[in-house]
Order: structure tokens, then sequence, then C-alpha cells
């Protein structure tokens, strides 16, 4: 069985002592490939870096790179210019995360929204997918995406969290949705349950959020509540269980979905004697 994460902060100090350990982890579990998420334009860079130094064959780690609501108030009119040069970049295959946060409002909202224009801009124009951050602002996400939706070559939604008015929104706009360990939480994630039979199997991806979201459904938990990318099976199980199909074909989709989404490479061409990481 094979798992794409299509969402991993590996650049995370919690990672910093470990992290071919956490790797190998992920391999043993079958995530043969894995998207480290940039937040801002340093940690871009650094999940790029990483990228580079973990993965010299370039087919198992890519990244994106992008500025997050949280950061959007430094958003500068250099900014674009130096995400640009990051985007160009062959193992750099998305533009984010971006989006809007009017739930922790770390930013102003307008800074929020210009930085989110001007990253779907740069999308438009590189002919990369995006990768979506949003809470408690579905409304206006749709409002800014749609009149570029038809310039932007793909989006996801990370960690879907809404409810289903937003899911058919997004669905709509002919998104792709990523499920995240957000599903096994019993006091906030139930409401997901449902909703898993009406994403489109093209369109559904699995990602971690490491360090974050710990699936709650995991036994055992891990004793430093530090989630990794090997526990990723443990949200397959859940969709799975929800979307009423076996864990093997939603694997097989769900992979399909991310690589197609993010153009990786399809690992069964490579050659068995290429090393894990």
């Amino acid at each position: 069985m094979e798992l794409v994460d299509i969402g991993l902060n590996l650049t995370h100090e919690s990672f910093l002592r470990d992290t071919p350990e956490v790797l190998a982890r992920a391999a043993e579990a079958g995530v043969v490939q894995m998207v480290l998420t940039g937040t801002n334009l340093a940690e871009s860079e650094k999940a790029l870096q990483m990228c580079h130094e973990l993965d010299p064959q370039r087919h198992r780690l890519f990244s994106t790179a992008g500025v997050h609501p949280h950061d959007a108030r430094h958003w500068t009119a250099d900014s674009a210019r130096q995400l640009a040069a990051l985007l160009a970049e062959p193992q750099v295959r998305a533009v984010g995360e971006c989006g809007l946060d009017f739930n922790r409002d770390f930013s102003p909202r307008p800074l929020q929204e210009r930085a989110l224009e001007e990253q779907l801009e740069l999308a438009a124009s590189l002919g990369l997918p995006v990768f979506l951050h949003e809470r408690d602002a579905s409304q206006r996400l749709l409002e800014i995406l749609g009149p570029v939706r038809d310039r932007v070559s793909a989006a996801v939604v990370h960690c879907f969290t809404g409810d289903k008015r937003a899911l058919y929104a997004y669905l709509d706009l002919d998104l792709h949705i990523g499920i995240t360990g957000w599903i096994c939480d019993e006091r906030r994630g139930t409401h997901l349950h449902p909703l898993m039979k009406d994403i489109p199997a093209e369109r559904l991806m699995l990602e971690s959020d490491a360090p974050y979201l710990v699936p709650r459904t995991l036994r055992p938990r891990p004793r430093s509540n530090r989630n990794e990318p090997a526990f990723l099976a443990e949200v397959l199980r859940e969709v799975a269980l929800h979307r009423g199909v076996a864990e093997q074909q939603l694997a097989t989709t769900s992979t399909a979905s991310a690589r197609d989404f993010f153009a990786l490479p399809d690992m069964s061409l490579k050659l068995p004697e290429q090393a894990p990481l």
C-alpha cells in the first residue's frame, strides 16, 4: 500500500533531532512520498533545502512555497519576487500555504486578502496549483478565488474542517479536498464523517499536517503527542470507514489524486535497487 502525505510541516523544531528516523518510519508505514509545507518565505526556503538534502534522488520529498495568512502582515512589495524565485525550483510543486484565517486573525483581514490575491496571481502566471488554508472564512475565500479559478490550474483546501455547505461550494469550484486527523477527533471532527461519501475519489487527498493533529483514534498514542507522517494510515482507516470503501482502494485513489495534483513521479516505476530514505 502506497500513500502520499500532501501536508507535512517537517521544518518544525520538533523534528530537528530525529528527522531521518521520522522519514524512515513513514517509509515503513507505506508513506512513500511527502509534500513539505512552506508557511512563509524563510520556512519555504528551509523546506526546499530539506528536500535537496534528504532526497538527493528527488523522487520522494517535494515542497510548497507560500505565505500563510498568519504571516500575511509581513507581505511586502518584494515578497512576490522572492516567492517567484522559490517557485521556479523543480522540487517546489505548489503555491502555498496561503489563504484566509478569520478564526485567529493573527494578521489583519485586508492584509490576508491582499497576500492571497497576489499569490493566486503568481499561481496563475506560473501554471502551478495552490495549497489553501481556510478557517471561518469560506465565503470570503470563495469570493476571492471564484473570479480567478479558471486561470489557476488546480487548488486544494488543505485540512478541510468545514460544513456541508462549504464542501459543496468548494467542489462546485472544482477544488481538491485534503483530510487530516481532524476526522479522528471525537470532540470536533464527527461532522466530517457523513461528508466523506460526498467527495469524488479523484478530488480527495490525505495529509498528516504533522506535527499537529495526532489522530485521536491512534492506539497506542505517542507519548510525545507529536504527529508523524507514519500515522497517515490512521487517517486513511478513518476516511475509508466513513466512505464505505476498502483501505487499499482509498490508498490507490488518494495517491493517484495526489500524484496528479502535484505532478509527482510514480514510485512503482522506480528501480528496486534505489534505497529508501
